[in-house]
């Protein structure tokens, strides 16, 4: 899937109203054909078809529809506001940026879309409604029909719904929802490491002469960057583009993205620097919050802020957080084994024209413990997992990476060594560090 259309995707789903909007749509369009297919073959039914189907008179169906229309009406409200409520609870509770993950649940979205579509389909075939005494009677036996169906696989989708909400408003639900996104992302973005992909060790340093920033059109979240139009543009115009910034970071409208320079040595006047750099800017997209389609450090920091608000004096919920510690060792453990470094485009003569700065591992372990690690520095459980933490990784790291990890266990050791915890208690603390260092395979320093 392309970026954009990924991205576009992203849009769609993560919102409440599409599918419902479409469902409308389709059911007023379904009321209108079944109608005139009831005014055509309603006279002309075999006496077994007509056994199956719905056989009052025109005032029972009114009656049957406006008691659907009516009650399906009330039950959406009623699942709308049970919507509201987990997703205030999800706010409170755990985290804002949880929002987003229910919203674009498809049950939640679909029963919704089932209800409002049940409600615009009976109160379409109701209109065809005629009695006797209104120029010839005309009761829409199958539309009839079709609406008790529509109704009562409106009350299974409602008892679906309430048990799909109960599983949902779980902690242990979210947060395996949020590393399964996560790691989608991860996986369909960051290739494994030595695949032979294309990038490289570090960034390349701009000319002396003719380099130009490249500054950010709007202020937000960088949501997508579209490495390919990108490259189109440097090789158009003769450069050499360097990001800074990555996905998910926050620039303000008027900073420096990155820095741009001539390829051959030309220098562009300054008309030519404001041309490409708006040629570039305008493949760096931004957005009002962060989105999990290309961002891969979106996952993490949500359950690290799950971790944060369970460790909060107002929650004081250190399992929770001990449990977000696992999902977060999960991702950082699959991160390990990803290629982080900086992405590469060259042209057709194998020359680098676009490189853009990616978060190290190391960016991402500190994002991952560093908070949980400052919160919970008074539970010596949660330094425990942390430390737990550290020793999954140190048997997945690269070696260029272990001095990350020997800086993370030093400061984990400062923090415990802050607090007077009796020394039985720090056993098992002590003894995760003995065993990272082992892994780390090098003594390291207090």
């Amino acid at each position: 899937m392309s970026t954009g259309l990924a991205a576009w995707r992203e849009t769609v789903v993560t919102r409440l109203w599409p599918v419902p909007a479409i469902a409308v749509v389709a059911a007023l369009l379904l009321g209108l054909a079944v109608s005139t297919l009831d005014a055509r073959v309603d006279d002309h039914l075999s006496d077994q078809a007509t056994t199956w189907l719905f056989g009052g008179d025109a005032d029972a169906a009114r009656s049957l529809l406006a008691a659907i229309a009516s009650s399906l009406i009330t039950v959406t409200a009623l699942t709308f506001s049970l919507t509201v409520v987990t997703l205030q609870l999800a706010s409170s509770q755990f985290s804002p940026r949880l929002l987003r993950t229910f919203s674009r649940d498809s049950v939640v979205q679909y029963t919704l879309a089932l209800l409002l579509a049940t409600f615009t389909y009976a109160l379409t075939v109701l209109r065809s409604v005629r009695g006797a005494d209104g120029g010839g009677e005309l009761v829409p036996r199958i539309g009839v029909t079709l609406a008790f169906l529509l109704a009562v696989a409106s009350v299974v989708a409602l008892v679906f719904f309430l048990g799909h909400l109960t599983k949902q408003i779980r902690v242990e639900t979210m947060l395996q929802q949020v590393r399964t996104d996560a790691l989608t992302t991860i996986r369909s973005v960051l290739p494994q490491r030595g695949d032979g992909s294309a990038r490289g060790q570090s960034l390349p340093s701009p000319q002396l002469d003719g380099a130009f920033d490249i500054a950010a059109s709007a202020a937000g979240f960088l949501t997508r960057i579209d490495y390919d139009r990108i490259l189109e543009v440097a090789v158009e115009e003769d450069v050499v583009v360097r990001l800074d910034e990555h996905v998910g970071a926050f620039v303000v409208e008027g900073s420096p993205l990155g820095v741009g320079w001539p390829a051959s040595g030309l220098v562009p006047g300054s008309e030519a620097e404001r041309r490409i750099s708006a040629a570039v800017v305008a493949f760096v997209h931004t957005g009002v919050e962060r989105t999990s389609t290309h961002d891969t450090g979106f996952g993490l920091r949500q359950l690290v802020d799950v971790a944060n608000k369970a460790l909060s004096p107002g929650i004081n919920d250190p399992t929770t957080a001990i449990h977000a510690l696992g999902h977060i060792s999960a991702l950082l453990c699959e991160l390990a084994d990803r290629d982080l470094r900086p992405v590469l485009r060259h042209d057709d003569d194998g020359r680098v024209r676009v490189a853009v700065r990616v978060p190290g591992l190391s960016d991402y372990i500190d994002l991952g413990v560093s908070q949980p690690r400052r919160y919970g520095a008074a539970d010596l459980q949660v330094l425990e997992r942390i430390a737990q933490v550290l020793l999954e990784l140190s048997r997945r790291v690269s070696p260029q990476e272990r001095p990350v990890l020997s800086e993370q266990l030093r400061r984990l050791r400062s923090t415990a060594d802050e607090h007077a915890f009796h020394h039985l208690e720090r056993q098992a603390f002590d003894a995760f560090g003995r065993r990272i260092e082992e892994n780390l395979g090098a003594a390291i320093h207090q």
